[in-house]
């Protein structure tokens, strides 16, 4: 296969995790930052998460330098920008970029003026690139709840717009899901899809949970459904959607190496499995990589490939239009 002409699709990306370096000398020099080098080089080895994270939070330590110059309305138009043509020139035909507001209101930004940034950045990229997107807003599990509803709120005026789902994001506690079955309830009335980071550190009972108790359609990563029945049963049951992140799994020690992550396994046991990046910068890789990486580890053949990236749009929360476009790029194949 040649995995660079390949039409692709990404439906699990941090924006703050896929910034690129040089952008974020450029954006710190801009706003009187002080960053530890000007050396490129330096800048994404701070950047990029070793193979060997200890865990899950030693990975989202990545996230810390991007934030500090994630704060103003343009540096977020323009690295939502360039997320998108990163990933257009690689051939990635739709893709769902997601982050958390709450994280960008440091310097007084409203959260209506921090979506309708990345948006406007997002549908430039459209514009110039073969490309389509919409956003999806993240909680993160540790944040105060109090401060929930004025995303839902904000993001509601998106919905069709550019934004499309609520996730919960960020450290995986056990029974989580029990918190958030209010906000998660409010987020649908509004309109908005539901995914949930779920089952990657947390056990599977975090799946079952987020299925059953937060409505969710689409699973952030699932790993851990491989040794829970109840989880593995309302994924398959309910066709919910996974969003396995092949490379992001082994760093985070959601799996030892890629030779043990379930991502095959699952394929063939009929799950619908998609492939993508988690973090691009984080996680030092592209969808190209991601799809190659699976496809050679694990023996899939073009029909293969054909099938998950069908999985891709039918998970999708693309328009029905849009989701038709998608197909025909691979009737082309």
């Amino acid at each position: 296969m040649d995995f660079c002409s390949l039409p692709k699709i990404d439906l699990h990306c941090h924006l703050d995790g896929s910034v690129r370096p040089e952008t974020i000398i450029d954006l710190a020099n801009d706003q009187n930052i002080e960053l530890p080098s000007q050396d490129v080089e330096v800048i994404r080895n701070l950047m990029i998460a070793p193979e060997t994270c200890v865990d899950l939070k030693e990975y989202l330590t990545r996230f810390e330098l991007p934030l500090q110059v994630m704060q103003t309305k343009k540096s977020l138009e323009r690295i939502s920008y360039e997320v998108f043509e990163d990933a257009a020139k690689e051939n990635v035909k739709y893709l769902e970029l997601r982050f958390a507001p709450l994280l960008h209101v440091r310097n007084g930004l409203t959260v209506e003026q921090i979506i309708s940034s990345v948006v406007k950045g997002m549908k430039r990229a459209e514009l110039d690139y073969d490309i389509r997107g919409n956003y999806i807003l993240c909680i993160l599990r540790t944040m105060p709840k109090d401060d929930i509803p004025q995303v839902i709120e904000a993001g509601a005026k998106y919905i069709g717009k550019g934004v499309v789902a609520f996730d919960l994001a960020g450290a995986e506690l056990a029974g989580f899901c029990h918190d958030f079955v209010k906000e998660a309830k409010a987020a649908r009335k509004k309109g908005f899809h539901v995914t949930i980071h779920a089952g990657e550190q947390g056990n599977g009972q975090n799946v079952q949970d987020a299925i059953e108790l937060l409505k969710a359609e689409r699973i952030g990563h699932g790993i851990h459904i491989i040794d829970h029945s109840g989880g593995f049963k309302a994924v398959r049951n309910g066709n919910v959607g996974l969003e396995t992140c092949p490379s992001s799994n082994v760093q985070t020690k959601a799996v030892q190496d890629i030779e043990s992550h379930p991502a095959k396994r699952f394929y063939k046991q009929g799950l619908a499995v998609t492939i993508n990046t988690d973090n691009r910068t984080v996680s030092n890789t592209t969808m190209t990589q991601e799809v190659q990486k699976v496809c050679e580890q694990f023996y899939l053949s073009q029909k293969d490939y054909v099938a998950i990236y069908l999985n891709s749009v039918e998970q999708s929360f693309a328009s029905d239009a849009i989701k038709q476009e998608l197909r025909n790029y691979i009737d082309e194949l």
